[in-house]
């Protein structure tokens, strides 16, 4: 190729996260393939620059970051199609989670978001299975939510949720939420296991419920523009360099959650699972989400959701 094209690639994490070193698995393949043809760049983690989380979705947008990655949830204002994913107890599994992201319901979003903001849609990291964490008391059914603030993604359907569970819900930014478990002035928090370890949640909060209440994706997004004026060469191969990260980093994904409720363990913290019956109490209480969701979109989501 005749011009040297500088990607470069961003997160909100520490390089040890999955997310991170899957960011440096792209990078190395690009380099591999393309030698000095690409010029790789990594800023693992905004936040030590003094960005907010959120604040990757404009760094992309705006062309300042190449490649990122962000939970689903953050672009819901901007998307509303993309709140369906957010919807509680949707997938039961990540084999039936991850076949609906990377089928047809995953196209569907990404066409969504591609309509409305300037990115290229790469493909989806899994950030998987959520759980509550909170310093107060054991969570075992709805009722002991009460009184409870729990910081939850800029949602609104999961801000609905969590209401309908009997918590008050407060929408924060990940940085907001970190200083807020550190002063005690937030109950509760909800992340997939390894986010709680990796944000040093558990070692404030000492009670941790296993409720797999959200499985949340995160959107790979390329800046638009500078994806379009790659040439095709290099378009493919990014998408082929994504689509092996993704693949690496859902498997990392798996070991990751074990690893860290390991971790939560060996803090002295108690791990609540639900029974089936108390399970059933948490699906129960948060029904109406499911019903406004036909309502706003129809059957067509849950349609596409079971087309693999």
């Amino acid at each position: 190729m005749d011009t040297t094209y500088q990607i470069r690639l961003g997160g909100y994490g520490p390089p040890t996260t999955s997310f991170s070193r899957s960011l440096k698995r792209i990078g190395d393949r690009m380099e591999e393939q393309f030698g000095d043809d690409v010029d790789i760049k990594y800023i693992y983690n905004i936040m030590d620059l003094g960005y907010k989380g959120e604040d990757i979705l404009w760094l992309t947008e705006h062309g300042l970051l190449t490649i990122s990655y962000q939970s689903s949830s953050y672009l819901t204002d901007r998307v509303p199609e993309l709140g369906f994913v957010d919807l509680p107890f949707l997938f039961e599994n990540n084999e039936q989670a991850r076949a609906a992201i990377d089928g047809a319901l995953g196209q569907y979003l990404s066409q969504k978001t591609e309509e409305r903001i300037n990115y290229k849609i790469l493909g989806y990291f899994e950030n998987g299975f959520r759980q509550i964490s909170n310093k107060l008391r054991p969570v075992r059914r709805p009722a002991d939510f009460d009184g409870m603030s729990i910081r939850v993604l800029p949602s609104d359907v999961q801000a609905r949720t969590f209401e309908l569970l009997g918590a008050t819900p407060k929408r924060m930014d990940l940085t907001e939420a970190i200083e807020g478990i550190v002063d005690g002035s937030l109950d509760a928090q909800e992340n997939p296991f390894a986010n709680t370890v990796t944000y040093g949640a558990h070692k404030y909060h000492h009670y941790h419920t296993l409720s797999n209440h959200f499985y949340i994706s995160r959107s790979i997004m390329c800046h638009r523009a500078t994806y379009s004026s790659w040439p095709e060469e290099l378009q493919s191969a990014m998408q082929e360099a994504v689509r092996d990260a993704i693949v690496w980093q859902r498997g990392q994904a798996e070991q990751e959650a074990v690893d860290s409720r390991k971790a939560i363990e060996d803090a002295g913290c108690e791990i609540v699972e639900l029974t089936p019956e108390e399970h059933a109490e948490f699906v129960q209480a948060v029904k109406p989400q499911h019903d406004d969701a036909r309502e706003v979109f129809g059957d067509k989501m849950f349609e596409l959701m079971e087309q693999t």
